[in-house]
């Protein structure tokens, strides 16, 4: 029902008449010219909703940008193992769970640093963390399911690979992004370089750039030339496949040419001049993977490990995860030496003896008078028997402890002859003590322990005097079988007697009943023993009983002849 008209709803004179006059001249208009009124307006309104979703979006940033926080590195990406190293530096092992040992920016070489940068991301020095068009890369290759994209920047790399997990999803890379550019602006270049040399994979279980030194070419980082600096740079882009360079040589040519690429873009970029290019050669590899000698290592690294972790008052564990650079006593190169040549003395033994019976050797070298272990060789296969014979083998002595018998002898070595078995370490340092005119001195295996360019140990030789001159000459002239009256130096002030080289083989059993054979030989500088015995299993499970040495060829021609070896290996460079 109509409700009646009223002075607000009754329609004014002739508007029906103009609405309809309105429409039929729009009628009239062509559609183009009625859509070109109205684009304008289109446009207007288009724009304005693209501004308010950029400043949406800008909003968004700011905001998230804002509750980002930089996160701590991750547990396993500052636990840094400790390495221990011989006498003269080289690299012997290491212990911990992750091989990885941080060094400052200060002690990579500024070339090393700008071979990584040209290798991985050339506008680290002066971009902002991170580059747009390897993000919109990786974002096109989420949403199509297309092949994974890489890092891209140093500053995003170093984010991934310690403060974030390896996932790939735009959430993650958005995070990673924002905290790379968080990072870009509250942290220098260097603090970010230096992160990421510390923490980048490099294959071969390396961690960080002192590790990859270390284990490609036996270095520190500090003493890396520009070609291997460009050859560890190169390996970063697929650590997996080039740690096999310098063994495979598919792997090598391939690193080579990536390699020469680096060294290139150097050259054209200024940091490195012309004539370091064209001096540069590919470098020579550490062989992967390590041959036998290293697991045979594992046994001085036994030994030196608890000296230190005793020496600096913490556990094991702890001096593994600690960063410490371990400085030993021990001579690696004749360490590795005499692997070889007991490897052929045992290879000429084992396949004649009898089934069930292991024939073992220890090899010890202690410096008299100092103390100082030189040599430590605990068996031949550390994953095999990691019971170390050298420092734990109870050794039947026999008449290696005769000349013992008839002189005074202080502690410790009173007490030597009251063990019938004693070990290859404790008689070797019982005939140091007769090499150095009775004095005495306590095996030690450490010479310092350092920790972040500091030295928090250094050894002291403890030594006394046990043994009378004139009895440890009596003794040693006796244990080879030629006594004779001692001579006297000629100094007014000390009449001490000379002591020259001497060499004594003697052990347990006899003739085709022989257990054990020592050999030893001695002077002022070193004192060497080469112990071979041998056991078979027990009754009992898990337990061991004394057998005969093999008589062909004879055993203390053996112990002789191997002694004589080694020890002419460790006094060549003595002469």
């Amino acid at each position: 029902m109509r409700r009646p008209p009223t002075p607000w709803n009754r329609p004014r004179p002739g508007a029906h008449r103009v609405r309809v006059r309105v429409r039929a001249q729009l009628r009239r208009i062509p559609l183009r010219l009625r859509l070109r009124r109205t684009r304008g307006r289109l446009l207007r309104r288009t724009a304005i909703a693209f501004l308010v979703l950029i400043a949406a979006l800008c909003t968004a940033a700011v905001v998230a940008y804002r509750l980002t926080d930089i996160p701590e590195p991750h547990p396993e990406t500052v636990t840094q193992s400790t390495v221990f190293v011989d006498d003269k530096g080289s690299y012997l092992g290491r212990r911990g769970p992750v091989d990885r040992q941080e060094v400052p920016l200060s002690q990579v070489p500024r070339y090393v640093q700008d071979a990584v940068i040209a290798a991985e991301n050339r506008t680290f020095r002066t971009d902002d963390g991170v580059s747009p068009r390897a993000i919109a890369r990786a974002v096109l290759a989420s949403l199509t399911g297309g092949e994974r994209q890489g890092g891209s920047t140093i500053t995003q790399q170093y984010v991934k690979n310690a403060l974030l997990t390896p996932e790939q999803s735009l959430s993650r890379k958005a995070r990673e992004a924002l905290i790379a550019i968080k990072l870009d602006r509250t942290r220098s270049k260097d603090d970010i370089l230096a992160g990421y040399l510390n923490t980048v994979y490099f294959g071969r279980g390396s961690a960080g750039i002192q590790a990859a030194a270390r284990n490609y070419f036996g270095v520190d980082t500090r003493n890396l030339t520009v070609s291997q600096g460009a050859a560890l740079a190169s390996i970063v882009n697929i650590p997996s496949y080039y740690e096999k360079a310098g063994s495979d040589p598919t792997v090598t040519a391939t690193l080579k040419a990536r390699w020469t690429w680096v060294l290139d873009a150097m050259a054209t970029s200024g940091t490195i001049t012309a004539k370091q290019r064209a001096d540069a050669t590919f470098p020579a590899f550490r062989f992967y993977p390590p041959g036998t000698t290293e697991g045979q290592r594992q046994y001085m690294i036994d030994v030196a490990a608890k000296e230190a972790a005793d020496q600096l008052g913490i556990t094991e564990d702890q001096l593994a995860r600690g960063g410490y650079t371990v400085h030993t006593t021990f001579d690696l190169a004749l360490q590795d030496a005499t692997t070889e040549a007991v490897k052929n003395v045992r290879a000429g033994k084992e396949n004649k003896n009898g089934k069930g019976t292991t024939l073992h050797t220890a090899v010890v070298a202690i410096k008299p008078g100092d103390g100082a272990v030189r040599l430590l060789y605990g068996g031949s296969d550390y994953a095999r028997q990691p019971f170390n014979d050298a420092v734990g083998g109870a050794v039947e002595a026999g008449t290696a402890l005769d000349p013992f018998i008839k002189v005074r002898l202080g502690a410790p070595l009173s007490d030597l002859r009251k063990t019938a078995a004693p070990t290859p370490l404790k008689l070797t340092s019982a005939y140091a003590t007769v090499a150095a005119n009775g004095l005495y001195a306590t095996p030690y295996t450490i010479t310092k322990i350092t920790r972040d360019s500091r030295t928090v140990y250094t050894s002291h030789p403890e030594t006394r005097q046990v043994l009378d001159e004139k009895e440890a000459y009596f003794l040693t002239e006796l244990a080879s079988g030629t006594y004779k009256k001692p001579s006297f130096s000629t100094s007014p002030t000390q009449k001490t007697p000379t002591t020259p080289t001497t060499s004594f083989t003697a052990g347990a059993g006899g003739g085709i009943t022989r257990r054990t054979v020592w050999s030893t030989t001695l002077n002022p500088q070193l004192a060497l023993t080469v112990a071979l015995f041998a056991d078979r299993p027990g009754e009992k499970k898990n337990t061991t009983v004394p057998a005969q040495l093999p008589n062909d060829p004879p055993p203390t021609e053996s112990a002789a002849e191997t002694a004589a070896q080694i020890w002419g290996l460790a006094t060549a460079g003595a002469r």
